[in-house]
């Protein structure tokens, strides 16, 4: 290390050096050389200060400075060396005076013959030896850098990492993915048992799941709970601009394991070097099928029970290639989906271990309201929440604080600054109230969280709605249920202004996504249960490239005509049920348009008592305005709201919140309709 150290400051001492020689040639420059004569003529004239004459055999060396005035003034002259010349250079240099007119001046005499010839030439060489042997070090050096950073190219570039701190209740969410892995962190403890059982364990596990659920951290949890040397690296990391360098770096990586046995190596987003051979138009890249075959071959280079166990993550095993899946290589598949509430509550309690919440913070609440989070959003839920309460100078993390992060992660920055016109606004709070409304009245529907026309990223407003429970097989009401959600808004726009706005094209875009998925996927539809969709999709160009359709045109007209049926059918049901519940769509909407954003309970309150704040205990035996029946999910997002300033509102079909409170018994009945296409409300 020291010396790293000093190689690294011999560039510095050259250069110290080479102003030091520049330095001292100035000063040699700035001396004033006198020819014989001319010293002759103005010596007598000058006034010297303190000056050497060096007695020469042939010559007098005169040196030292002489007064211009005030001013110093260096010099030099050669004359020959006579007694006579010597005697007149003594009464000429000591009769100088100063600057100040006493006298100052001191005369030096040396013999050059008395000084050591060697020591002299030694040291005018010297210099110049240290000089070029210093330069020649330094080239010779970089030139063994460069050699050596040759050879450490094709080294591999993996990490690895020792005393690893991670374990297994550190990664929450992952239940059954944990028991999948139990056997891997019992064989790199004791595999000895496993060899006399003649039990095999696997040499590859692949982890697959989508981005930010915990792949990487159940890993690094494997090689804690086992105490492992951890080698990590990513799959980009493998493949580079040189042929065969990618192959190298495979075999090093393996190298260095066998080295280290027990141990786990890590490929992160293996899918950049596993893909498939041989895909896309005129052949492969070379490069990365090396390196694949090399990886292919180094895994069966691999001894059983050797204490090596490769564990590789991508959230495209679609791409991967065959012989990368086969048994003795990548033969165990371990799924690390989302998680579920379950899983998103565990995951919360990880991350909020080092939080400041409030008392009235609730983690179980905050994970129902996150359906689809991976482990990466649920924590940057969390975090935002911190950013914002440190933000406004609070202690504590408030449920406020965590409510606006969650918005903020789905939808981005409220751009509170954004201004509608109030006709812009009054079309959005009706789009967003449409959606509401098939929430609240439509048969298999979810709860209504949460109503706002606050704009947010590219989003005019939008409706949140999770589900009760979580289902792993949507049915076909399901999903009807939820394309009618999609076309509330719309819906909502036509009937109230019998006009439509450009703010329904993602819901427009999200509803055909599902009716052509339903069609060609699941089967749902007269065709009957055939898949029109082979799901792979061209994952490269050229896959498939000259392959057509599996289906005829005529089948092609009868796919379009049925998704353009189901669009239809949840158009007039979203129609139906808007008509029906035109006074509850006006009151939400007014509401909406007071308060801005509206809650569940705020929703509840206004469908069951006519107001935003329920009644006090006394009145809780008074009649709800309108029943309450199930929900359903519809997440809406107004990408674009035109300008409708010249839409005009019929007021006698508008009602406003009522002041005074219904009479009569509340009534809330338990069952729900059995007609799905149009659902009715029982009023009393």
């Amino acid at each position: 290390m020291k010396k790293k150290r000093f190689i690294n400051i011999i560039p510095y001492l050259l250069i110290l050096l080479v102003f030091s020689s520049l330095l001292s040639y100035s000063s040699t420059s700035n001396t004033t050389r006198f020819a014989y004569n001319e010293f002759v003529a103005r010596a007598e004239k000058m006034n010297f200060g303190d000056t050497n004459i060096s007695i020469g055999r042939a010559k007098l060396d005169i040196s030292g400075y002489y007064y211009d005035g005030e001013q110093k003034v260096a010099f030099s002259a050669s004359i020959p060396n006579t007694d006579e010349n010597l005697a007149w250079a003594k009464q000429v240099l000591d009769e100088g005076t100063g600057a100040d007119g006493q006298q100052a001046n001191k005369i030096t005499i040396t013999d050059p013959n008395e000084s050591n010839y060697w020591l002299d030439a030694l040291l005018n060489i010297v210099p110049l030896v240290i000089l070029i042997g210093a330069t020649v070090f330094l080239f010779s050096k970089m030139n063994a850098g460069g050699n050596k950073q040759a050879f450490e190219f094709t080294k591999s570039k993996a990490k690895i990492e020792g005393n690893i701190k991670v374990r297994f209740k550190d990664v929450a969410g992952c239940d059954e993915e944990k028991e999948e892995v139990k056997e891997i962190i019992d064989y790199l403890k004791s595999p000895k048992k496993f060899a006399d059982m003649g039990a095999r364990i696997p040499k590859g596990v692949l982890m697959v799941g989508p981005p930010g659920t915990g792949k990487t951290l159940l890993a690094k949890a494997v090689a804690g709970e086992a105490d492992v040397p951890f080698f990590s690296i990513s799959g980009s990391d493998f493949v580079e601009m040189f042929v065969g360098t990618g192959a190298s770096r495979v075999r090093d990586m393996f190298k260095k394991a066998q080295q280290t046995a027990p141990c786990i190596v890590f490929i992160d987003e293996i899918d950049a070097v596993g893909r498939q051979r041989g895909a896309g138009m005129g052949g492969g890249n070379d490069e990365r099928e090396q390196t694949l075959n090399q990886l292919l071959v180094e895994m069966d280079g691999i001894g059983e029970n050797k204490g090596i166990v490769i564990i590789a993550a991508t959230n495209r095993p679609d791409v991967l290639d065959p012989a990368l899946l086969r048994s003795g290589r990548f033969d165990r598949q371990i799924t690390v989906s989302l998680p579920d509430k379950k899983g998103r509550t565990e995951i919360l309690e990880v991350h909020a271990r080092n939080k400041k919440l409030a008392p009235d913070v609730s983690l179980e609440n905050l994970a129902k309201r996150c359906p689809g989070f991976s482990g990466a959003d649920l924590e940057n839920v969390l975090n935002e929440g911190a950013i914002l309460a440190v933000r406004d100078d609070r202690k504590m993390i408030t449920m406020d604080d965590l409510d606006e992060a969650i918005d903020r992660v789905m939808m981005g920055p409220a751009k509170k600054s954004k201004t509608y016109t109030p006709s812009e606004k009054k079309l959005v709070a009706y789009h967003e109230t449409g959606h509401a409304i098939i929430g609240l009245k439509l048969e298999n529907a979810n709860i209504v969280q949460k109503v706002t026309i606050i704009p947010r990223g590219n989003a005019g407003g939008y409706n949140l709605m999770t589900p009760k429970e979580e289902k792993m097989m949507p049915t076909k009401t399901d999903f009807l249920a939820k394309i009618t959600g999609y076309l509330g808004g719309r819906v909502a726009e036509e009937l109230v202004f019998n006009e439509i706005s450009a703010g329904a094209s993602n819901d427009i875009q999200e509803a055909t996504k599902i009716a052509k998925m339903m069609v060609r996927s699941y089967g749902m539809s007269k065709l009957g249960p055939i898949q029109y969709d082979d799901g792979s999709g061209n994952v490269f160009l050229g896959r498939d490239y000259t392959s057509g359709s599996n289906y005829s045109g005529e089948i092609a007209y009868e796919i379009d005509k049925e998704v353009r049926n189901i669009i239809n059918e949840c158009y007039e049901r979203a129609k139906l049920i808007i008509q029906e519940n035109r006074a509850l769509l006006d009151l939400i909407a007014n509401t909406l348009l007071e308060e801005e954003t509206l809650t569940n309970e705020q929703i509840m309150n206004l469908v069951n008592y006519g107001k935003v704040s329920a009644p006090v205990k006394e009145n809780l035996d008074e009649k709800p305005s309108t029943e309450v029946s199930e929900q359903s999910e519809v997440v809406d997002s107004l990408d674009h709201v035109p300008n409708v300033e010249n839409i005009e509102i019929d007021e006698e079909t508008m009602i406003t919140t009522p002041t005074d409170e219904p009479e009569g018994p509340v009534k809330v009945e338990e069952g729900v309709d059995k007609d799905p296409v149009a659902p009715k409300d029982t009023e009393e």
